[in-house]
């Protein structure tokens, strides 16, 4: 059981504190900004990072639906850490400045892998295509913060 890993990065134009208190919100704006890949979204718990206990389900293929109930927490400035119950997924947002006005939001996860040949098809294509569901987050977060 290989770990597998998905990451994708956007320049935002707003400051990182602006984009990383607009990640953080799932009370009002992460529900806006999930794609449709995303369904069933409902906080259950604080609803302002760091507490916050969050679910959703994600559709990453019209076969593959994931339930994740994610426990949300804070380790350091600019990073927020999504640790779904249901799973080994880890979701890692960090934002960081990136020059005037600006900032850089990077969303890495990981999870434990299948085995044999079935491992090998998902460590081959689920990274490009969670890659491509964050990827819409963040083009959704930037539309939201630049208004």
């Amino acid at each position: 059981m290989a770990q597998v890993e998905a990451t994708t990065e956007r320049v935002i134009a707003a400051d990182a504190e602006t984009v990383f208190d607009a990640l953080a919100d799932y009370k009002e704006t992460r529900g806006k900004v999930l794609p449709e890949h995303f369904s069933e979204y409902e906080v259950r718990e604080g609803g302002d990072g760091e507490g916050t206990l969050v679910h959703w389900k994600l559709q990453a293929t019209s076969k593959r639906i994931r339930d994740c109930l994610l426990e949300v927490t804070e380790p350091s400035d600019g990073r927020l850490v999504e640790k779904d119950r249901n799973s080994s997924m880890v979701t890692t947002w960090t934002v960081t400045p990136a020059g005037e006005g600006r900032s850089k939001a990077v969303v890495t996860t990981v999870w434990n892998g299948a085995g044999g040949i079935g491992g090998f098809f998902e460590r081959t294509f689920a990274p490009k295509g969670l890659a491509r569901i964050y990827d819409q987050l963040l083009v959704n977060l930037a539309a939201e913060v630049e208004k």
